[in-house]
């Protein structure tokens, strides 16, 4: 989908410049990315590593292969050699004017840099400043690695530092998640299909459940969660953006304006999260993690309710959870259906599941139709099935890749617009101090059990169930 009116005009980058070229996502998910634009030939100019390490260009193309051989065993050779051909470097502080300097020097003829940060937030502002000291903020563009402040606060004064040296058309605030194939599915299937409007409201929707599960922990990196936590790592960003997706009215045109508009609209009219919204978790043993305070209260898992009032959602509830240690890793979303309103078949009537749409986002994209269908025989029975359709395929991209080939393109569709970033703060920025203790919860169960209370009537909830039998799905 491409804004045409942002099109006009737009001109390419001629350089990529990306700070932290020596750091943990680089290696894990820039490098690779940088080799599957190659690959596709959407990268062709230079990229400029920048970090301070006391490395040389050679280290860089050493951590650049091990990067890319690490994540794709079966590369082409001369793809990798393409990249590595590409590569540049500067090592410095980010605080010594000279480094930047160095960096000038190396742009040198590029008129249109990207600049990406896969830094910190508390660096934005030093290499904003510096990049704007040289001049290497003009006719640039810059990238932004989430998270997008801690509060609603916080995220007003990373914008106000950022936009000091560029305009809005000019910042893209990445957030890998929209990258995924599978959260692109979720705007394109309610939009490209006309059957689910007619039922898409508070007329037929029950409720919505949207779970993210992982069955791992915090992998070592307890020092940052300990910063984080479930609210602000995944439930702020990821899941309201899903929300937001599923809520949004029709855009007013093909465009990425519209979609951002639509979104922000919908974290507008969700009501603000009090502390008799929401459950907080935390696993058994997250406090002997490396890093992680004595006596900590961070939550690893939250569950929460929240309302949307608007004409189409008024009255229907949205149930959100998410959290670490828990039975499997999936991502999902269950829309429940009413009940019919006659009762002309009782086993119907007394079924524990209404119909429902479900959305595998992860680990396998599935797209699910869950009814009724009467069971052979004379009596009047049945018992519920799923219709179930695969979304994944072999031309899957990684999100990283998308994005980055968006930024040098200049489309800003997947990217997060300043305005959705400070509604979305809003929905969660109260509960983010005024809320009750983590209540612990064992590793491998779905959490505390406090959250069926908080589902209450509306549950129970759907628990993701990762392999599908022949006994429960009629698979299309």
């Amino acid at each position: 989908m491409v804004d045409q009116q942002a099109a006009h005009g737009r001109a390419d980058a001629d350089a990529l410049v990306f700070f932290g070229a020596s750091g943990d996502l680089a290696r894990k998910m820039i490098f690779p990315a940088l080799y599957g634009m190659v690959a596709h030939e959407e990268l062709t100019v230079p990229v400029i590593g920048v970090a301070y390490s006391q490395w040389a260009l050679e280290d860089l193309r050493t951590r650049a292969r091990e990067s890319v051989a690490a994540a794709v065993p079966d590369h082409d050779p001369e793809v990798l050699d393409t990249l590595l051909g590409l590569l540049r470097y500067v090592d410095g502080d980010y605080r010594d004017a000279a480094t930047f300097e160095s960096l000038k020097a190396a742009v040198g003829d590029a008129q249109r840099p990207v600049h990406y940060l896969a830094i910190p937030p508390t660096m934005f502002g030093t290499v904003i400043e510096g990049l704007a000291h040289v001049g290497l903020h003009k006719h640039a563009r810059v990238v932004v690695e989430k998270p997008f402040g801690r509060d609603l606060a916080s995220a007003r004064e990373l914008d106000a530092v950022i936009r000091r040296a560029f305009p809005e058309e000019s910042v893209f605030r990445i957030d890998h998640f929209l990258g995924k194939d599978e959260i692109m599915n979720l705007l394109y299937f309610r939009f490209a299909n006309s059957f689910l409007e007619p039922v898409w409201n508070r007329d037929h929707i029950a409720s919505v459940q949207i779970t993210i599960a992982e069955d791992f922990g915090v992998q070592g990196r307890g020092a940052f969660y300990d910063t984080a936590g479930a609210l602000r790592d995944v439930l702020e960003n990821h899941m309201l953006q899903i929300v937001a997706l599923l809520a949004m009215e029709p855009p007013a045109y093909q465009g990425y304006g519209a979609v951002h508009e639509a979104k922000a609209n919908v974290f507008r009219a969700i009501r603000a999260l009090t502390r008799n919204d929401i459950v907080r978790g935390q696993f058994a043993g997250y406090r002997d993690e490396p890093g992680v305070a004595r006596g900590s209260d961070v939550e690893t898992y939250a569950a929460v309710r929240l309302f949307i009032d608007s004409w189409r959602w008024a009255g229907v509830p949205w149930y959100l959870r998410t959290g670490k240690h828990l039975p499997v890793t999936a991502h999902e979303v269950v829309v429940e259906f009413k009940k019919p309103p006659q009762a002309l078949f009782d086993d119907a009537m007394m079924a524990q599941r209404p119909n429902h749409l479900r959305f595998r986002l992860q680990p396998d994209g599935e797209i699910a139709l869950g009814a009724r269908v009467k069971t052979p025989g004379e009596e009047f029975v049945g018992e519920q099935r799923e219709l179930v359709v695969s979304t994944g395929g072999a031309g899957s991209r990684h999100p990283y890749e998308r994005l980055l080939a968006d930024a040098l393109d200049g489309d800003r569709a997947l990217f997060t617009a300043e305005e959705t970033v400070e509604a979305a703060w809003r929905v969660v920025d109260g509960v983010l101090a005024d809320h009750a203790p983590a209540i612990r919860y064992t590793p491998g169960t779905w959490g505390p059990t406090e959250a069926d209370t908080l589902i209450g009537a509306d549950g129970p909830w759907h628990d993701p169930v990762l392999k599908t039998t022949t006994d429960d799905a009629a698979r299309a």
